[in-house]
């Protein structure tokens, strides 16, 4: 029997709104497909919500942006039949309207949409005296005060039931990630806003290889649930392919997590967002560190060119001496800088020579 997601999100301080799992295609494509897609997941226990985009703004107009009303139609169709409530992303006033009119239970507002106050403040007052839960994701740039502006439009209005969802952010450069986590800046928002955040690791992803792993460290940071893409057949699917699985894959997720109780021991807490600091700082490390390389490959080209050796004794030893130097009034030991430094100049100089003799 599933939880009344009404009621779940009304009282998000209560255990059985932990651990919320929300499911569902990226696109509403089909009767079919959304059909036999909720059919499979309403078979698993902790899927509480089914998502399904019926409006999709797409970059590029001659993409595909959804099934619009039709897509309501369906999504009811498969709430009736499996008793899963349902929720669709709003953009517009005309989409609150039409999502409601086809009881939609819960309404999530888009990235894109996020970054726009005057959007956000349309639906606020599209919304004001309606009781239903408003997920909110996370706007495309790392702005904080943004995404906790969207929510002051919303309690302005008096909407009581707001979620935070946690979809990753655009960074400047290519990661592993579609858009890059940013941990601490959820933790931030939870820490200066009394809401719930379900994390969105299928957005944060991009693909479906790594939502085992992202999945399970935004439980280790403490959200209260994850939104998830299911497709019966993604690799067919005319949004977001690659990011989707079937729900036998969502299961087997699931199974494989570690949930933890919102109520254990604080410290956890505060260590995994320490964590999760660390691995942020040590994935921007890693794309400097190629960057540095990618130079060292362009003095490579350099000297090669102007017959001049690779090593220049004199010039490293004054380099390392002022690393030294620097680090040791920002409290870093001469030891710590020596070794790392000697190990991206021996890195530097076998790139060089490389370049040399190629």
């Amino acid at each position: 029997m599933h939880v009344d997601i009404r009621d779940d999100m009304a009282h998000p301080e209560t255990q059985i709104y932990n651990h919320l799992i929300i499911a569902g295609p990226c696109s509403v494509e089909s009767e079919e497909q959304i059909l036999a897609t909720a059919r499979e997941l309403a078979k698993i226990p902790e899927v509480k919500l089914l998502r399904g985009g019926v409006w999709k703004p797409r970059t590029r107009p001659d993409a595909f942006e959804g099934r619009g009303e039709q897509g309501l139609v369906w999504l009811r169709e498969a709430k009736r039949e499996t008793g899963l409530p349902t929720a669709t992303e709003v953009a517009t006033p005309d989409h609150v309207e039409l999502a409601l009119k086809y009881e939609v239970d819960a309404l999530w507002i888009g990235a894109r949409t996020v970054v726009n106050p005057f959007s956000v403040q349309q639906l606020a007052d599209a919304l004001k005296g309606v009781d239903v839960p408003v997920l909110i994701k996370n706007p495309v740039a790392p702005d904080l005060n943004l995404w906790m502006g969207a929510f002051e439009r919303f309690q302005k209005v008096g909407v009581k039931r707001l979620v935070a969802v946690h979809r990753g952010f655009s960074y400047y450069k290519e990661t592993a990630f579609r858009n890059f986590p940013m941990w601490e800046i959820p933790i931030e928002l939870t820490q200066r806003l009394n809401v719930p955040i379900i994390t969105d690791v299928s957005h944060i992803c991009g693909n479906r290889e790594l939502l085992q792993s992202t999945a399970q460290k935004a439980l280790d940071l403490a959200a209260d649930g994850l939104m998830i893409e299911c497709h019966i057949n993604p690799n067919a699917a005319l949004t977001d392919a690659r990011q989707q699985i079937t729900p036998d894959e969502l299961k087997q997720l699931l199974d494989n997590l570690s949930f933890r109780s919102k109520h254990s021991n604080y410290v956890e807490r505060d260590l995994a967002e320490l964590r999760g600091e660390i691995d942020d700082i040590d994935s921007e490390l890693l794309q400097l560190l190629a960057r540095r390389m990618e130079v060292s490959d362009q003095i490579g080209e350099y000297k090669k060119s102007h017959n001049v050796t690779v090593v220049q004794m004199d010039r490293w030893k004054k380099i390392l001496d002022d690393h030294i130097a620097v680090g040791e009034s920002m409290g870093l030991t001469p030891i710590l800088i020596n070794k790392v430094f000697e190990a991206i100049h021996q890195a530097s100089i076998e790139r060089q020579t490389q370049v040399m003799e190629d």
